[in-house]
């Protein structure tokens, strides 16, 4: 829809959009841009519509005043954005087998509990493919307790992340083996992941602006954070490397996104580079960051 037929059906002012984005990044710690503007309010009139408000004014104002949070969190859902498949930017999940776990396996005593978190979760490809490595790759898998976490901000996509049923799109950089081990093909022509693998992650709505809801994460070994800190202000983002530090074990590893640097935000972690890529590293007590 063109952004003319959107201001017919309502009309999304510049103050407006001001008061929204601030307060929705005293929210969620996600920060819009003016070139975001129309993704914005396109969202916005539809909420507005959904929910039969008047217009913007009496909207923001039930927004801002109720009392479960439950349009702010159906917002949240929409106003987020999901792009992801399986075995994407493979080459970090290559450097976990092969070099990160090995690193921490050290510092565990045999049967000790090792947990990695995936956040965000998306629709559930990223922490599935975390369990598909572990299992094909990783040889010392039987000799750990290993607890694979993930979170998002977005309800929606936990929900179908523990659906567990893709697209052909979604598998399409599964090989073959996998695809036959780990999947059903159903009559749509979608996927569905097995029971056991959905079994193996424990899924849980956060929000890394938030302290009540990081506070629960601790002894996390390895977390996967990745084109997530991308929609954050530099404020925002420090707040949740911070989140994500103290919720690490000392040597724990963290991957960001290709594009993503934790050296810009905060100096806390050390970088490491190994063969397959470059992560960031919580020093070891006693180290300097």
């Amino acid at each position: 829809m063109k952004a003319a037929a959107v201001a017919k059906r309502q009309l999304i002012t510049d103050a407006d959009f001001l008061k929204f984005r601030d307060f929705f990044y005293r929210k969620t710690g996600i920060h819009f841009d003016e070139n975001k503007r129309y993704f914005v309010d396109k969202r916005l009139v539809d909420r507005i519509e959904a929910t039969g408000a008047e217009d913007f004014r009496s909207y923001f104002i039930a927004l801002r005043f109720e009392a479960r949070g439950e349009e702010l969190q159906q917002l949240v859902n929409v106003m987020t954005v999901n792009e992801t498949y399986f075995f994407r930017e493979a080459y970090q999940f290559d450097c976990l087998v092969t070099d990160m776990l090995a690193e921490v396996a050290k510092r565990k005593r045999k049967g000790g509990r090792i947990r990695i978190w995936s956040i965000p979760s998306s629709t559930g490809e990223e922490p599935y493919s975390i369990a598909i490595y572990l299992l094909e790759r990783w040889p010392l898998i039987n000799d750990y307790e290993v607890e694979i976490l993930s979170s998002d901000i977005d309800t929606a996509v936990l929900e179908a992340a523990q659906r567990g049923v893709y697209s052909a799109r979604s598998i399409g950089q599964l090989p073959k083996a996998y695809l036959e081990r780990y999947f059903t093909k159903r009559a749509d022509n979608e996927y569905a992941i097995t029971e056991d693998l959905i079994d193996a992650v424990d899924f849980s709505r956060v929000n890394l602006s938030d302290p009540n809801d990081t506070r629960k994460f601790r002894d996390i070994d390895v977390v996967f954070c990745r084109n997530l800190l991308i929609y954050f202000d530099d404020l925002s983002r420090r707040v949740a490397a911070e989140a994500m530090f103290d919720a690490m074990t000392p040597g724990g590893f963290i991957c960001l996104g290709h594009s993503e640097s934790m050296s810009r935000i905060t100096s806390l972690f050390t970088v490491r580079r190994f063969k397959d890529a470059m992560v960031y590293q919580k020093p070891l007590a006693g180290d300097a960051a």
